[in-house]
């Protein structure tokens, strides 16, 4: 088998192509590419999937025959979590065993780097190169145990504005869908006012034969929870914790697009953060209006977040995400962080006083209206990306009838319009999926763009 790291890892499914076999070449490459820069520690963490915590150990076990020291998490932890580890515990880098949103029948492999965040492009690519080169060590099993989300916890906790926490009894829906972030927010908001209720909070390696992704089609039970208990807020987390999907007190879901603008506003507003903003190119126009307006100079990145944490790395960052949930903070490490995101929403409220469908009417007003849908297109194998390919050299003048105002080629192939709005199309980096996004002021234009690249790409 041909092994290849995604926007976020390798990820395959279980048995077919993650297999220990596999899995031991991955792991004695990663082993390899260390021991060329002298690395001397890894931190290894797994999620709640199928047989995670055995491959975890099975991981720990190949980079301590090759001399490593390895500490291994002492049960199921978050990505957050094991990238916070790598950092406070000077690991050289870290390896998380997940396959993050991904249904149940994946599993995968990412790479933290000891700054705790993912690796960069330059690291995956030498692991990469020394698959298969080498035969994998085993045989040593020394490895210490340690509570990675007890240290992740007080880390965030220590973020947080503690008077507005218990200034006023509210209740939080917590859905961490069977996943790694299970009992999480209870623990860290148990001293505060807030009263979290969870829902899908026990360890399902089926995820409830559902796709832990915390995505509008699959909150329903969070949604109707929120509504039913007179919540004033709903917080979704994906399988490995670093994605958050966020509900109103209507139960309506909020669009991962507008949370980002909410978090960029309460880091720079609220938290006074210093900083450039970063983005994808799939993440909404609103962003680059309010870095105007706050005088913040603005990145722009391919899809995937190991670009944003790369800037982190380079640049002075305040704030940084992408439009499929996932967002970091300047004050934390450059990592996606799901639980944080959701708590920094719920700071937000309580720091203004004001309820997220207010906070969202106020976005709007300041910085006009914006609405996003994403469709997902199963395709075989390279198929999606051979799609996208084949319309890059099209000459394109005009969209649904209006002239283009710019063509961005950086990750598949974006159209935007002179107000804004704006049609992309690209392959998924982890999944065989031909990813459809779009943004527009108006509910009717968006169906318009969705509705012409379907057509575009004959779906």
């Amino acid at each position: 088998m041909f092994i290849k790291f995604g926007t976020d890892g390798w990820r395959s499914i279980i048995a077919k192509d993650f297999t220990y076999d596999n899995l031991s070449k991955v792991a004695q490459a990663h082993a390899d590419h260390l021991k060329e820069k002298n690395g001397k520690k890894v931190v290894v963490g797994y999620d709640t999937r199928f047989m995670s915590e055995d491959f975890a150990k099975f991981v720990a076990e190949i980079f301590s025959s090759n001399g490593f020291e390895v500490i291994l998490s002492d049960k199921y932890c978050s990505t957050p979590a094991l990238s916070l580890a790598a950092k406070e515990l000077n690991a050289d880098e870290g390896i998380m065993i997940t396959a993050s949103h991904n249904t149940y029948q994946y599993n995968g492999y990412k790479v933290k780097g000891g700054y705790g965040g993912p690796a960069t492009p330059e690291i995956i690519k030498r692991i990469e190169s020394k698959i298969g080169k080498s035969t994998p060590k085993t045989g040593k099993k020394e490895f210490q145990l340690y509570d990675f989300n007890k240290l992740y916890l007080n880390k965030l906790f220590s973020y947080l504005e503690e008077d507005a926490f218990k200034q006023k009894d509210i209740k939080v829906i917590h859905d961490p869908m069977h996943g790694a972030t299970i009992g999480y927010l209870n623990k860290i908001l148990e001293e505060t006012s807030i009263n979290v209720e969870e829902i899908n909070h026990f360890r399902d390696a089926f995820f409830g034969f559902k796709h832990p992704e915390p995505i509008d089609k699959n909150l329903s039970l969070l949604k109707g929870k929120v509504v039913a208990e007179e919540a004033s807020l709903g917080i979704a987390n994906d399988g490995d914790g670093d994605r958050v999907g966020i509900v109103d007190e209507a139960g309506e879901f909020v669009s991962t697009q507008i949370v980002y603008a909410l978090l960029l506003l309460h880091t720079i507003r609220n938290k006074k953060v210093d900083g450039a903003v970063a983005k994808t190119v799939s993440t909404t126009y609103l962003v680059d209006r309010i870095a105007k307006k706050e005088g913040r100079k603005l990145f722009k990145t391919p899809v995937g977040f190991k670009y944003i944490a790369d800037l982190f790395l380079k640049e002075k960052i305040a704030f940084g995400g992408e439009e499929s949930g996932g967002y970091g903070f300047g004050f934390h490490i450059p990592e996606r962080d799901g639980l944080l995101s959701g708590l920094m929403i719920l700071e937000m409220m309580l720091l203004t006083g004001k309820s997220l469908i207010e906070l969202v009417e106020d976005l709007f007003k300041e910085f006009g209206t914006a609405y996003y849908k994403r469709v997902d297109l199963k395709v075989e194998g390279d198929e999606g990306r051979k799609l996208v390919e084949s319309l890059r050299d099209k000459p394109f003048d005009n969209i649904i009838g209006e002239p283009i105002k710019e063509v961005d080629k950086t990750d598949g192939i974006k159209f935007i319009l002179e107000d804004d709005s704006w049609l992309l199309l690209r392959a998924s980096g982890t999944e065989p999926v031909l990813r459809i996004y779009a943004e527009a002021p108006t509910k009717e234009k968006l169906e318009k763009l969705i509705e012409f690249g379907k057509n575009l790409i004959g779906g």
